[in-house]
């Protein structure tokens, strides 16, 4: 049984999985843990894109897996976020850049297509400095990424 005093945000992915293997937590409400938690902290502006809809349905679909006995693995049903440096099927990937604003590509990378083909929930896109040339994540073109631990405004 989950902890009540751990909010299903502070699980490590190991964590996660043993919740949702114990059924201790569904997929959908770990998934939907995390998209409130993404939407109550949207001023830190780690998203460049935020993929709801999909979370939910690959969500629903591992919990439904994991009624039938036939999860993929300790991945099904547990919630990332894909750095906007991979491609992703469908959705717009833009490396954090301008020029690639708009760039919907129509394949999966082999990072984004090995989680996708794990049961992995995709959550959305996470901000990076530009082509991920730097690491402040200070030159993306959608703004700069808030520490949410550090001093007011880094």
């Amino acid at each position: 049984m989950i902890d009540m005093a751990t909010r299903p945000t502070d699980f490590t992915i190991a964590g996660a999985a043993e919740a949702l293997a114990k059924g201790d937590i569904s997929s959908r409400e770990l998934t939907r843990a995390h998209l409130d938690a993404m939407a109550a902290t949207r001023s830190l502006n780690a998203f460049v894109v935020e993929t709801p809809e999909i979370a939910l349905a690959r969500a629903d679909e591992a919990d439904a897996r994991r009624v039938r006995g036939e999860a993929l693995g300790p991945m099904d049903g547990v919630p990332v976020a894909i750095k906007d440096l991979f491609c992703t099927e469908g959705v717009a990937t833009t490396a954090s850049s301008k020029i690639l604003d708009g760039f919907v590509p129509p394949y999966e990378s082999t990072v984004s297509a090995n989680l996708k083909a794990a049961g992995a929930v995709m959550l959305g896109k996470t901000s990076m400095d530009e082509f991920a040339m730097g690491s402040a994540n200070i030159t993306a073109a959608t703004g700069p990424v808030r520490n949410p631990w550090g001093p007011e405004g880094d």
